[in-house]
């Protein structure tokens, strides 16, 4: 592919013709088959989040969060809920099952950047029950048909520790694309992390959407609910049928 250039022959990018800003992600529910979507919040979730987070006995699922584990602390949990409801960026959403209306977990969109449309997922707390779910990966197709086909953004970020495997391999089987490693990215919990970049961009989503869309129809699971086709298989095949970007 031959690069751009301006009238003093440096390459330079592709226009981006009509940009506008997008919208800020709102705080309107995101309804799917097996969860829905809702802004968290003490009143609503603590108590089914916190019998559910407690299921996890070691405090393995924190490992690798910001915050956590709790043990049996319930006002520990619920001054940090406190927090996550009054935030705007992070903008958290509670992870409720249409089945039974507990809450199993939660995410976030942070770093939003509607001038760029740019915007980031993370903070995602499941708990052993939400754990390698249809929920689970419902979830994060309804949080990205938020950013890419109502709101319209650009660019969709994952970032983890780049030694948190579970979250490298979530990332990959969803669709992102690994860009790089940022060494020394921050400090949590009193040690370092080298943080692990990830995106979708809004030219790679109508093939992902397509995959999302086979991959969560029933008819992919057999009546002992096992998958017929891997997400990953899809999502792999979806990036293979669009040029590399």
């Amino acid at each position: 592919m031959t690069a751009r250039t301006n009238h003093l022959g440096q390459p330079i990018g592709d226009p981006v013709p009509g940009w506008m800003p997008r919208p800020r992600p709102g705080r309107s529910p995101m309804v799917g088959r097996t969860v829905r979507l809702e802004p968290l919040t003490v009143a609503d979730h603590a108590r089914s989040l916190f019998e559910a987070v407690s299921a996890d006995v070691e405090g393995g699922m924190w490992t690798y969060l910001a915050v956590g584990p709790f043990g049996d602390d319930r006002a520990g949990f619920d001054k940090w809920i406190a927090q996550c409801e009054t935030s705007e960026d992070p903008l958290f959403y509670a992870v409720v099952e249409q089945a039974g209306g507990r809450c199993l977990g939660y995410a976030s969109y942070l770093r939003i950047e509607p001038a760029v449309g740019v915007i980031e997922v993370g903070h995602i707390t499941m708990s052993p029950a939400l754990q390698r779910t249809v929920m689970a990966t419902e979830t994060m197709y309804l949080m990205m048909a938020r950013v890419f086909d109502e709101l319209g953004y650009r660019r969709y970020e994952w970032k983890c520790d780049s030694l948190n495997a579970p979250s490298r391999a979530a990332a990959d089987r969803l669709g992102f694309r690994y860009e790089g490693l940022f060494r020394q990215a921050t400090l949590y919990k009193g040690r370092n992390r080298d943080t692990a970049w990830f995106s979708i961009l809004d030219s790679e989503w109508p093939a992902l959407r397509a995959a999302f869309a086979r991959w969560l129809d029933p008819a992919n699971f057999d009546a002992e609910g096992r998958q017929r086709e891997s997400l990953s298989d899809l999502t792999t095949s979806a990036h293979a049928s669009q040029p590399h970007v």
